[in-house]
């Protein structure tokens, strides 16, 4: 295998690379950083020069997961255009298509054990992303009378837990878990359902 990140000049990168095709591979605790190193064309002992250890490396695609991530959410949220509803709408399809399309991002945010605390850079990086989702749930609650509105945190926590268990139910594969519903349908009534729930739309809306 050629040694990517001597050729392409970017060590730390062509780690991450490595690291993402093995989480894909055998999850983001199923391989070790001598498997990233070999992957990645480098001896164990260069990977030092960028990662104190596997979790730093984990936590360097988890950082780069949601960059990714909130990127896609901003753009799917369009500033709350063509209306709040749709944009917050569109926020949890962008959630579904993420891990979807970035399988390896995935499983290092959510799956790999990182304490965000540890990581600070992480942590800023998660939050940036998650203020996406805080707009939009504002941007919502905004329109509901006040004695009836729920903070906006809490409902931006609903529909994130929402659109993360259709992902690791039915848009992953997991052993058992079957729907006749796409994902994307799921997702879609879901957030009907609750929304209806608040008011934020007509019964037959």
């Amino acid at each position: 295998m050629p040694k990517r990140g001597y050729h392409h000049g970017n060590l730390k990168q062509a780690l991450v690379e490595a690291a993402l095709g093995l989480i894909s591979e055998k999850g983001p605790q199923g391989f070790t950083l001598s498997e990233a190193a070999k992957t990645a064309g480098v001896t164990p002992a260069a990977v030092y020069r960028h990662f104190a250890g596997r979790e730093d490396l984990l936590a360097e695609v988890a950082q780069q997961g949601y960059a990714i991530f909130g990127d896609l959410m901003a753009f799917a949220y369009d500033d709350g255009k063509p209306s709040a509803l749709k944009a917050f709408e569109a926020t949890g399809r962008a959630y579904l298509a993420f891990a979807r399309r970035h399988p390896g991002h995935y499983m290092a945010m959510f799956e790999a054990g990182l304490t965000l605390d540890a990581h600070p850079d992480l942590a800023l990086t998660a939050a940036r992303a998650r203020a996406v989702l805080d707009r939009a749930a504002t941007a919502l609650c905004d329109q509901m009378p006040a004695d009836r509105r729920p903070p906006a945190t809490m409902f931006s926590a609903h529909i994130w837990a929402l659109s993360h268990g259709v992902v690791e139910l039915f848009a992953r594969g997991q052993p058992g878990a079957r729907s006749p519903f796409p994902p994307e349908d799921l997702l879609e009534a879901g957030i009907g359902i609750y929304l209806r729930g608040l008011g934020l739309l007509s019964p037959d809306g």
